[in-house]
């Protein structure tokens, strides 16, 4: 990528900092609305989807929509933004306190990928009042860094593996792998009551709603879309058991609903759990929802070597399983 400053404009101040972006393999694919988000630090995204619909962004002197896909060789004017104080977007650590141990916890990195041991509490990605999450803040913490982009999601209170690719070459890649069901996730999930042995493979449509509060969430719906989780029983306790979940589709809140479908609903889950249940569990000790990426196994981009990731349970969550009875 290269950069270069425009000749045709009339005003000075902008001749100087107007951008004109030559745009390479490294970020061929990206949409443009994330491609602005790393090169206009600080800039709230409600900002660059206003400078975009506005036509002050250009790609090869034309305009385009947010989620326009850079190709290589377009070239990208970048106007100047000025951003008051009021509407600067705080940095990850003013907005969120978790921020900091983002480095500790990387599992693994090379110069393809990086797999994080992501904490519960913090989004993967800013949007809907969330103004950094983990991407955000990787960038901010690795502004040397040309390309990082979340490979797959985890909700933001849900804990474990996660991957960010480092190369275009590398998510596309790994996509693929997801695509083409190659790549396996393994969550552990403690859930209310007795699992019944024989629940082994859920298959149930899940559908997107939002209700009149403006809430989002996912019901069971024969309009929804095909939906796959396998689940093992790992340990069963006298009010719960802990399950492994390993999702064949990659749907929104599909661990969390398909375990509310067999009625064993996931412990302290602000959407789909019980209240009693819940209750329970925060006497134990369990503050937060109880499900965590345990598992990761896929194929390296480059290397074409099976990897396999572990990552522990939480301090929260090992304690909540020592407080409670075995059966």
């Amino acid at each position: 990528m290269t950069n270069s400053t425009p000749i045709s404009d009339s005003n000075l101040a902008q001749k100087v900092t107007v951008k004109l972006i030559t745009i390479d393999e490294d970020y061929a694919g990206q949409r443009i609305d994330n491609f602005l988000l790393t090169q206009l630090k600080g800039v709230p995204k409600s900002m660059i989807y206003r400078i975009v619909r506005k036509g002050e962004v250009r790609v090869n002197k034309k305009r385009i929509k947010p989620e326009y896909k850079l190709q290589d060789g377009d070239i990208v004017r970048v106007p100047p933004v000025r951003v008051s104080k009021t509407d600067a977007r705080p940095g990850p650590s003013a907005k969120l306190t978790k921020v900091s141990q983002l480095e500790s916890r990387i599992v693994y990195e090379d110069k393809f990928l990086i797999v994080m041991n992501k904490p519960a509490g913090i989004a993967v990605h800013g949007g809907s009042g969330v103004d950094f999450g983990v991407i955000e803040a990787m960038r901010s913490l690795r502004p040397q860094q040309k390309f990082l982009e979340l490979v797959h999601r985890l909700d933001k209170d849900t804990s474990g593996l996660l991957l960010i690719a480092k190369k275009r070459s590398a998510l596309k890649h790994l996509h693929d792998q997801l695509r083409f069901k190659k790549m396996q996730k393994d969550y552990l999930a403690l859930v209310r009551g007795a699992w019944q042995a024989h629940d082994k493979v859920v298959k149930a449509p899940l559908l997107k709603l939002t209700l009149k509060s403006g809430e989002r969430i996912v019901r069971v719906n024969k309009e929804g879309k095909a939906s796959e989780t396998r689940f093992k029983i790992m340990q069963r306790y006298s009010e719960c058991t802990l399950v492994q979940a390993s999702p064949v589709t990659g749907r929104t809140h599909q661990i969390r609903v398909h375990c509310q479908y067999t009625g064993h609903p996931i412990a302290c889950d602000d959407k789909y759990s019980e209240q009693k249940f819940d209750d329970a569990m925060r006497a134990q000790g369990l503050n937060r929802l109880f499900l965590h990426a345990a598992q990761l196994k896929f194929i390296h981009p480059d290397t074409e070597e099976v990897m396999q990731m572990k990552a522990p349970l939480d301090d929260v969550l090992e304690s909540t399983l020592k407080q409670l009875n075995k059966v």
